[in-house]
Parts: structure tokens; C-alpha cells; sequence
């Protein structure tokens, strides 16, 4: 076999592994938003839920899931921002080094139900709050981080070293190479990081039952006060994510028309990460342009 047609062969084949790729992606997504659609209207997205009436609505599952992934984000980000810069510029190669990275491995490639069982351990039980939002999100917090941290630490690593060395030769401090420097050139790879763990965050469910609850109070969106019970900025209260509340309904709910409102909060599920995918990559895009100066 001559090279040109091992190369067509190759390319043949990678060719079709795209294809195929592709095509279970769309036929997954417009499966669901085919099912899904014709449920939601803006009564499915602003009523709250019913256990036992049909008719209800999604309100609270939305909120609380775009809830707790902000405060996941905000405990995340910078500890595994922090934790990409030690092992690319402070940490030493030995035995410590290599023990922290084992660790994160070990940590990325546990299920997620273990990692709610964690969480049911140190952030309801150990610590007495029960089932709350700041449970779920220090949960998911540690579901995240080592995604974050190899995330962080790849894309420090893949800046030319050129840069650093002539910022460091021009007399610039250390940190602040690595804040000037660094951390501009390789912010569209943690960006991309960033907005995977956010997917994961946005519809994960394993980890929130045992940590968020399956359950949600009343809310009173016109109560601002984080310390009220009613209030929607309680991160101390339950609140059932979307994706929980589509296990929910479908495993043990007792509404009649189960089928609808699953497919639509599944429709309003996938939607919704498309369109917080294309939102952080568009103002992600937007902050890389102004910390680098291109157009």
C-alpha cells in the first residue's frame, strides 16, 4: 500500500468517525427538542411545580439551576484557577508535586453519586444545615475542581515560554508575568474549561440529590433578603435543580401529564446550556479582545 492511499484511507475513516459523531448529536438533541418544545410556553417557564396538579411549571428548577451554578462558578473558578497556576509556575517536580497530581486524577475520575455522598457526609450531616444550595454548590465544587485544575495548568503551560522569559528578563516580577502575561495568552483554553465544567454543573443531578434536596419552598421573588426563608437568595433553603426535578417526575411523580412536563423541562435543560455555552463564549471573546489588545 502506497502512503497516498494510507493517508486517503485515514482520512476516509476520521471522516466517518465525525459524521457519525455528528449525526448522534443532532438525532439526540432534536429527539428532545422535538419531544420538548411543544410543551414549553412562557406559563410552563414562570409557574412553579405541582406535585399532584397538572399544569405545572418549571420557575423555581430554572432559578435555583442557574443558582447554584453561579455560586459553584464563583467557589470554583478561582480555586482551580489557583490551583493551574501553582502546578504550572510554583510547584516543584518531586514526590509532593506527583502525589497532588495522582490526587487529581483520582478526584476527576470518581462517580458523581460518590462525590454526593461526600456531600451528603460533610456538607448535610457533618455540618447541619441539611439539604441547601451552598451544600449543592461546595458539592459541585468538588466535582469540578480537577477538571478546572488540568484545565488551568494545560493551557498556562502551552504559552510559548519565549513570553515569559522576556518579560522576566525585562525586570518583571514573577506574578506579575504570570498575571500580564500568561494568564491573557492562555485564557481562551480556560474559558473553554471553564464553560465545560459549567455544563457539567448545569445538569448534573447525582450529586444535588444528596446534597440540594428534592424539594423547593415557596419562593417569594419580591423577598431580596438572603436570610429569609421565602426568599430566592437563601442559599440555605433546599432547591431541586432541573435536572432534578426531570429524575423526579419521572421516578416518582404523580402528576398526569408526567410525560409533558419532563419533555419540556428536558427541552428547556438543553436549551438553556446551549445558549449559557454561546453567552460565555461571546463575552469571553469579548474580555480576551480587551486584555490582549486585538481586534
Amino acid at each position: 500500500m502506497t502512503s497516498k492511499s494510507a493517508d486517503r484511507i485515514a482520512t476516509g475513516v476520521f471522516i466517518v468517525i465525525a459524521v457519525i459523531i455528528v449525526s448522534i448529536l443532532v438525532g439526540l438533541f432534536s429527539y428532545i427538542l422535538v419531544k420538548g418544545l411543544t410543551h414549553i410556553s412562557l406559563d410552563f417557564l414562570t409557574s412553579p411545580s405541582s406535585n399532584v396538579r397538572a399544569g405545572g411549571g418549571i420557575r423555581d428548577q430554572l432559578f435555583n439551576s442557574f443558582y447554584i451554578l453561579v455560586l459553584t462558578m464563583i467557589i470554583s473558578v478561582p480555586l482551580g484557577l489557583g490551583g493551574g497556576i501553582y502546578m504550572a509556575e510554583y510547584a516543584k517536580p518531586g514526590k509532593v508535586t506527583n502525589t497532588i497530581r495522582s490526587c487529581i486524577e483520582v478526584l476527576s475520575s470518581l462517580p458523581s453519586i460518590v462525590i454526593g455522598m461526600f456531600g451528603l457526609l460533610m456538607f448535610v450531616n457533618l455540618t447541619g444545615w441539611g439539604y441547601t444550595i451552598l451544600g449543592g454548590a461546595l458539592a459541585l465544587t468538588v466535582f469540578n475542581l480537577p477538571v478546572l485544575v488540568r484545565v488551568s495548568e494545560d493551557a498556562i503551560r502551552s504559552v510559548p515560554r519565549e513570553l515569559k522569559e522576556g518579560s522576566l528578563a525585562l525586570g518583571i516580577t514573577h506574578w506579575h508575568t504570570i498575571k500580564t502575561i500568561l494568564l491573557p495568552s492562555a485564557f481562551p483554553s480556560i474559558l473553554t474549561g471553564a464553560i465545560l465544567a459549567s455544563g457539567r454543573v448545569f445538569g448534573e443531578a447525582a450529586a444535588l440529590l444528596f446534597t440540594a434536596g428534592l424539594s423547593t419552598p415557596r419562593l417569594n421573588y419580591l423577598d431580596w433578603n438572603p436570610f429569609s426563608e421565602r426568599s430566592p437568595l437563601n442559599i440555605f433553603r433546599p432547591a431541586e435543580t432541573l435536572a432534578v426535578h426531570i429524575w423526579s417526575v419521572n421516578t416518582q411523580g404523580l402528576i398526569p401529564d408526567i410525560e409533558e412536563v419532563s419533555n419540556g423541562s428536558a427541552a428547556v435543560l438543553v436549551i438553556s446550556v446551549l445558549l449559557f455555552n454561546l453567552l460565555a463564549r461571546w463575552i469571553g471573546t469579548r474580555i480576551h479582545k480587551r486584555i490582549t489588545a486585538t481586534k
